[in-house]
């Protein structure tokens, strides 16, 4: 439904536009129902041979209850048929979920209640192309922050740890023999620098995955595992299948994002001896599993990183599962149309 085709609330003429039809609203529907099945029994009795007698008899009484309770009927049959859709948008409302987009009222095939279905599901379809618009929005300024962020630590923080370790392994030869406490720590400050280095230089790569775009997916899940080996969290067996299906650079972002996501909190929570993060085709679509054998959990709270794994996952299309159990690990599934 177009703006231009959207009519104002509460349409106080008895006609109402729709679609370039003029129909009528939904208050003279309800009002000539009434109406009609009032005529209709006033008719009914007008032209039947009952009459009432100034005193009612048992059997006119038993008449007129037999005909209100008939005109109550109609007059419910027909306005649930009317209002019925109705109720099913209220429902709808009190109901919807847009994490999981997609859900839709059927429509039905006339009246006042399948405009409003329309309308309902129109604005439906609205509001998740801008969720998903703005969605996409935010996640490439993310990226982009990233990258910003990732280029000044190795440009800048790099930099300025490297001249340190230079100057302090230059002081550390000028030391005298005589004086070797000096050197010993000297020595260990030059160590926690190139630790530090090490860290940035990490920190900067899981910011921008430069591995991703210089060598491709596979590459980059390698580097991934590869990270997580170096932190002693778990023994992680990696499986890829042969002859995946091309994916688009969105698509293996997300993937890459998800995967590091997920690995990253299995580092942090899970306590796992064992993690498995496999990569596979199933029919049109690619699959990322990352499992555990860890603690697990028996409710699963979504918090910003799974909430931003779904995020990611419904602006390709794809679709993201979180299983857990306690004592039974976790298993988190992407999948991606291709």
């Amino acid at each position: 439904m177009t703006p231009s085709s959207a009519r104002p609330n509460g349409c106080c003429t008895p006609f109402c536009e729709a679609g370039g039809v003029r129909e009528l609203s939904l208050y003279w529907k309800v009002c000539l129902t009434n109406g009609a099945v009032f005529v209709v029994g006033a008719l009914a009795l007008a032209l039947s041979p009952a009459r009432v007698s100034e005193q009612v008899l048992a059997s006119e009484a038993v008449v007129l209850t037999a005909g209100l309770v008939l005109m109550l009927v109609v007059n419910g049959a027909l306005l649930r048929l009317s209002l019925a859709p109705v109720d099913r948008v209220i429902r709808a409302m009190a109901t919807v979920d847009l994490a999981h987009p997609g859900a839709r009222l059927e429509q039905p095939s006339s009246g006042p209640g399948a405009r409003l279905v329309e309308g309902w599901n129109d604005l439906l379809d609205r509001i998740e192309a801008e969720r998903a618009a703005g969605g996409a929005r935010a996640l490439a300024a993310q990226e982009a922050e990233r990258h910003r962020i990732a280029q000044e630590l190795h440009d800048e923080v790099g930099q300025s740890l490297t001249v340190v370790l230079l100057g302090l392994k230059r002081a550390e030869d000028q030391v005298p023999p005589d004086l070797p406490e000096i050197a010993e720590g000297l020595a260990l400050v030059r160590e926690s620098a190139r630790a530090g280095l090490d860290d940035v230089r990490r920190v900067a790569r899981r910011l921008r995955p430069g591995v991703l775009e210089d060598l491709g997916l596979h590459s980059a899940l390698a580097a991934l595992a590869s990270d997580f080996a170096a932190l002693d969290r778990g023994h992680l067996t990696r499986t890829t299948s042969p002859g995946l299906p091309p994916l688009s650079s969105d698509a293996e972002l997300v993937v890459y994002r998800v995967a590091q996501e997920a690995l990253t909190n299995v580092a942090r929570h899970a306590a796992a001896r064992e993690v498995a993060l496999s990569l596979t085709r199933v029919g049109e679509t690619v699959v990322l599993e990352v499992r555990d054998d860890g603690r697990g959990v028996a409710e699963l709270r979504p918090g910003s990183g799974v909430l931003g794994m779904r995020e990611r996952a419904s602006l390709v299309g794809g679709e993201l599962t979180i299983e857990s159990a306690p004592g039974q690990g976790t298993t988190v599934r992407l999948v991606v149309p291709t």
